[in-house]
């Protein structure tokens, strides 16, 4: 393997990056003075992956929730599942699925190459019989139900069903009770073999590790496959959904809501100077410094949980502001006209100087933080960016982007939904 060293001298960091035989992506940070080290197994394969390309060029639908249950499913063997092994190197381990990924990891302080040695071999070698999918239909479907009462999950889902009629992030990413019914253990080894490609795969390391040790227990460890990287299915016109506003009663103390305005992407994925743009124009107009707040909290239209974010993965990109109102439909009239008259007047030099500080520090202080530099050289690597270009890419950012980003929100085009006390 050819190793890459890439290092940013104002940062004092460097990672070893290489591309294993088998096409798998490594990513390391060494960071000598913490103890502990944090490890991630990631492949490109989340939710929103419900289709699979065809050899003739078309795309055959899969169910909902696949990802997600081939999450569940590979935690265990024939023998004993994958939480017993790392018990034994006192490490803590886990796994999730997103819209985008699903990421197998562990966290531990001592005998981390044993650790590494389970996690690439549990993650390589699939198990499923009809028995075992059968159970954990019953599993999947009650985790389902219960997020169905949660009122964050259900306002930020029934406004994603309002900003995109038919991409699969509208879904929950379990899937629903009808499409994990379609599961069976047959579709699990055929989906395992097209997305678990090393190739379309990468193990992310940070803290106290030797990288040579490193890559040369993953290069041993790594089943060779014939390369091969799934296609996502990417349609920029992919159509809103007519409905622009949508209620739900919950057992909740209070109202909250949640206002979006979709982004209209020409490519799958935004770059990271329009990523941290967003985050800008959403601090300077929305933040806890920002003379809206000030004035929504005066009026008592909302509380400190109110915030305004970037939601964005692939092919999807979603600008949400919400938290807990009385007068949601008052307090979203308000975000609209913020957003004109700041796109009419621009956002000034000051209040972007301000915040590019603010984030800047708040990224710095990342690199502190082994979980999320793991997770963020994970992220970089299927966006097709290299270590550091993040941080350089904050340090470039210019006015005139943000001002851009600001002036591309389409305030006609927006979607509220609400989440209020059952009666």
């Amino acid at each position: 393997m050819k190793i890459n060293k890439y290092t940013d001298e104002a940062l004092g960091e460097e990672v070893y990056t290489a591309t294993h035989s088998s096409g798998l992506e490594i990513r390391i940070m060494p960071k000598e003075n913490i103890d502990s080290v944090y490890a991630i197994f990631t492949v490109n394969y989340g939710s929103i992956d419900t289709f699979v390309k065809q050899e003739n060029g078309s795309f055959k639908s899969i169910p909902e929730g696949t990802a997600h249950f081939l999450e569940h499913k590979l935690f265990e063997s024939e023998e004993l599942d994958a939480f017993e092994l790392f018990q034994r190197t006192g490490a803590y381990a886990n796994a999730y699925t997103s819209f985008d990924r699903t990421a197998y990891l562990f966290k531990g302080s001592s005998n981390v190459q044993e650790s590494l040695k389970y996690l690439l071999d549990f993650v390589q070698n699939p198990y499923f019989t009809a028995e075992t999918v059968q159970k954990e239909q019953g599993i999947i479907g009650q985790e389902i139900r219960m997020y169905q009462d949660l009122p964050d999950w259900e306002v930020m889902f029934n406004l994603l069903k309002m900003l995109y009629a038919e991409h699969p992030v509208r879904i929950d990413i379990a899937g629903t009770q009808e499409s994990i019914a379609k599961i069976d253990d047959k579709l699990l080894y055929e989906l395992y073999e097209t997305f678990y490609n090393p190739s379309n795969m990468c193990i992310t390391l940070v803290g106290k590790v030797d990288p040579d040790e490193i890559f040369g227990i993953i290069d041993k460890s790594i089943i060779r496959k014939k390369k091969a990287v799934p296609e996502r299915k990417f349609d920029p016109k992919t159509p809103a959904s007519k409905e622009k506003y949508a209620e739900k009663h919950l057992s909740v103390a209070s109202t909250q809501f949640l206002l979006g305005f979709r982004d209209e992407l020409e490519k799958p994925l935004l770059k990271i100077d329009d990523e941290y743009a967003s985050e800008i124009v959403m601090d300077v107009l929305f933040g806890k410094n920002s003379p809206f707040f000030k004035k929504a909290l005066d009026e008592g239209l909302t509380t400190m949980d109110f915030s305004g974010s970037l939601f964005s993965g692939y092919g999807y990109s979603a600008y949400m502001i919400g938290g807990p109102s009385e007068n949601p439909e008052k307090l979203s009239k308000m975000i609209k006209e913020e957003i004109t008259r700041a796109q009419k007047e621009g956002i000034s030099k000051e209040d972007f100087e301000r915040s590019k500080r603010k984030l800047y520090g708040r990224s710095v202080r990342e690199y502190d933080d082994i979980e999320s530099m793991a997770n963020l050289l994970t992220s970089l690597y299927f966006a097709g960016d290299k270590p550091f270009d993040e941080i350089k890419a904050l340090r470039k950012l210019t006015l005139a982007r943000v001002n851009k980003r600001l002036k591309s929100i389409n305030v006609k085009k927006s979607a509220l939904s609400v989440i209020s006390p059952a009666e």
